[in-house]
C-alpha cells in the first residue's frame, strides 16, 4: 500500500483510516478487532487508570467499571466546549487533549496496520461544522486540524466528507451523471451536488465538477437526543408540575441527560443539590426519585445507549419495548415509530428545506438529479428516507457503504493529491 499518505475519517459515530492499494484500489485497515470502524469512543477506566477506545471503551462502560467515557467529540468542534475542561479523577483534562488523545491511536493503530510511517493525510470534514456561522466554522476546522498536526502528520490537507463518498461510487459508473450526495452521519447532515463520469474521476482537482454544497448541523445524536425528550425524559418528570401547578419542573437537566456531550455535567454537587431541591417542589416525586438514582449511579451514558438503540431498532420495527432498569429504577415503555417520527419531524423538515435551498441557489430543478448517493448511518430513518423520496420521485438511489464510503473517498483523494 502507498502508506506514506492516508485518508482519515474521524466521524461523529465511527472513525476509519483508508489507503490505496498497489492495484489503486482503496481499502479501509482494520483498526480495532479485525473490524475496519472503530466508534469515537475514549473510556478513562479509574480503577486501573487505563484508558480504553472505541468497541473496548463501550465494554468497559457498560459493564460497570469506575471511569468516564468520552464520545461524540467531534459535534463540540467550534463550540464553547472546545475551550473546556472536564475532571478525569483528580485532574482537569481540556477537551483539546481528549480529542487528541483518541486521533493519537487512530493514527498509531493505523501505522501498525500498514506496517509503515504515515504523515501525510486528507481528512474528512463536514460542509458545516456550525451553522449560520462563518467563524466558527473555520474554528471547528482549525482546531481539527491543530489536533491531527499534533499527532505527527506533517501535510493536511481537508476534503468533504460527501464528496469523499461521490469518490467511491465514481468508481462504478460509465456514464456521466449529475448527484446529489447525502451524507447524514453522527452529528451532521452534508449534501453536495456534483457532476461525475469516469473522465472526470481522471481529474486532480474536481472544483469544477462540484456545482452546490450545502450542510445543517443536524445528526443522529440529534435524532436521539429528540427521541429522548419525548418519550424517555418525561417518565423521569419532564413537563411535570409543581406542587402548585403553576409551572412545570426546569428542562435544563433533562436536556443535558438527553445529550450525550452534556451528560457528565450533571455530576457534580451543585447539580444533585438542585435535584433534591427540584424534589421538594415536584408533584410526582416518584419520577423525580428516578432521575436523581440515574444520575447519583452515573448512569447517564448506559440510558443513552439504550436510547440510541431504541432509534436504531424504529428503523426497522414499528414499535419497541423499551427498559431500563440498573438499580431497580424500572423505566418502561412502548415507543413506536410514530412517537420517533413525532419527535424529529421540525429538525428532519430542515434537511429537504436546505436542498431546495441549494437546488435553487444552483439553478436546478429536483428532476434535474439523476443519482442520490446515500452515506452515513441516518440515512436509513425513515422520516428523513421519506422526504427524500417526496422531493427526488425519479431519482435512483444508490447505497453506500454506510461507514466505510467516506473512508474510502478520502483515501483515493489522498493518493491523487499527494
Amino acid at each position: 500500500m502507498r502508506t506514506a499518505s492516508c485518508g482519515l475519517d474521524f466521524g461523529t459515530s465511527n472513525s476509519t483510516f483508508g489507503f490505496v492499494g498497489a492495484d489503486g484500489t482503496p481499502q479501509l485497515v482494520a483498526l480495532e478487532d479485525g473490524k475496519q470502524t472503530m466508534p469515537s469512543v475514549l473510556f478513562f477506566n479509574f480503577e486501573n487508570d487505563q484508558t480504553y477506545f472505541g468497541r473496548a471503551a463501550m465494554l468497559e462502560y457498560v459493564t460497570g467499571a469506575d471511569g468516564r467515557v468520552m464520545r461524540a467529540l467531534k459535534s463540540i468542534l467550534g463550540s464553547s466546549l472546545m475551550q473546556d475542561e472536564t475532571r478525569i479523577k483528580a485532574r482537569r483534562v481540556p477537551f483539546t487533549e481528549i480529542l487528541g488523545t483518541f486521533l493519537k491511536e487512530l493514527h498509531d493503530r493505523a501505522e501498525l496496520a500498514a506496517g509503515s510511517a504515515i504523515d501525510q493525510v486528507v481528512a474528512g470534514r463536514p460542509v458545516r461544522f456550525v451553522d449560520d456561522n462563518d467563524a466558527a466554522d473555520s474554528q471547528a476546522q482549525s482546531q481539527l486540524e491543530g489536533a491531527i498536526r499534533a499527532q505527527g502528520f506533517r501535510h493536511i490537507e481537508f476534503q468533504f466528507e460527501p464528496i469523499a463518498a461521490a469518490l467511491d461510487y465514481e468508481r462504478q459508473i460509465n456514464d456521466e451523471q449529475l448527484a446529489l450526495v447525502v451524507d447524514i452521519g453522527g452529528g451532521t447532515s452534508d449534501f453536495t451536488i456534483v457532476r461525475l463520469s469516469p473522465e472526470r474521476a481522471r481529474a486532480a482537482n474536481r472544483q469544477a465538477d462540484i456545482l452546490a454544497t450545502a450542510g445543517v448541523h443536524i445528526g443522529g445524536t440529534d435524532f436521539d437526543r429528540l427521541l429522548s425528550m419525548a418519550s424517555v425524559m418525561p417518565m423521569l418528570g419532564l413537563g411535570s408540575p409543581v406542587k402548585s401547578g403553576d409551572r412545570l419542573l426546569p428542562i435544563g437537566p433533562y436536556y443535558d441527560l438527553a445529550t450525550w456531550h452534556r451528560i457528565n455535567r450533571l455530576y457534580t454537587r451543585q447539580t444533585m443539590t438542585g435535584l433534591n431541591a427540584t424534589r421538594q417542589e415536584a408533584r410526582d416525586t416518584g419520577k423525580i426519585d428516578k432521575l436523581i438514582a440515574i444520575v447519583e449511579g452515573r448512569y447517564g451514558h448506559l440510558l443513552a445507549a439504550h436510547v440510541e438503540e431504541a432509534k436504531i431498532a424504529l428503523t426497522h420495527e414499528p414499535a419497541i419495548d423499551f427498559r431500563f432498569n440498573p438499580d431497580n429504577i424500572g423505566l418502561a415503555k412502548t415507543i413506536s415509530r410514530v412517537d420517533f417520527d413525532s419527535a424529529i419531524q421540525a429538525e428532519a423538515a430542515r434537511i429537504p428545506v436546505k436542498i431546495s435551498e441549494m437546488l435553487t441557489s444552483a439553478g436546478l430543478k429536483a428532476e434535474a438529479i439523476e443519482t442520490l448517493i446515500m452515506t452515513g448511518g441516518s440515512t436509513q430513518i425513515a422520516k428523513v428516507r421519506a422526504g427524500f423520496n417526496a422531493m427526488f420521485e425519479n431519482a435512483k438511489f444508490v447505497e453506500t457503504d454506510a461507514f466505510g464510503s467516506v473512508g474510502l473517498g478520502l483515501a483515493l483523494d489522498a493518493s491523487r493529491r499527494f
